[in-house]
């Protein structure tokens, strides 16, 4: 049974994964709304004013912790052997969203960055349903770069 690591081309499509996972980012920042949508815009251009091209750079740091988080998934997946691994996600958003955070939580409590660990710890109570909402379309672009 192969890894999830092995079914994504990291190695020839590193690169396009990375920008496909920005834009999902700009994306559902994007469709925010209401008080705390105002708090996750504004969390997002700090990070983009204080150093540009951190996003990219986060993401390309984060992608393969995130990857092993969703390993257990991809191991189930494996194993019921049906429909696309995406779809297998999507029914279990809560659970795949709890296990991304988790590797969000555990940077920022070791992170050099003080300000930037101090936005995420005022962000950090919106976090499960801010990543909830995005599992729809971080199920489409792994499904994307999926090898069969």
């Amino acid at each position: 049974m192969a890894s999830l690591i092995e079914k994504l081309p990291l190695t020839d499509k590193r690169q396009e994964i990375v920008s496909d996972c920005c834009s999902l980012l700009d994306s559902e920042v994007k469709k925010k709304t209401g008080l705390k949508g105002l708090l996750v815009k504004g969390g997002y251009k700090v990070l983009k004013a204080i150093k540009p091209g951190a996003v990219r750079e986060a993401v390309n740091g984060l992608l393969d912790d995130f990857l092993q988080a969703l390993e257990p998934f991809h191991t189930d997946f494996e194993k019921k052997a049906s429909g696309t691994f995406g779809q297998s996600i999507k029914g279990r958003i809560s659970e795949v969203a709890e296990a991304l955070v988790q590797v969000t939580d555990r940077k920022a409590k070791n992170s050099k960055h003080k300000g930037l660990a101090k936005m995420y710890k005022k962000m950090r109570p919106s976090a499960i349903n801010n990543v909830a909402e995005a599992i729809p379309g971080l199920a489409d672009l792994m499904d994307k770069h999926y090898l069969s």
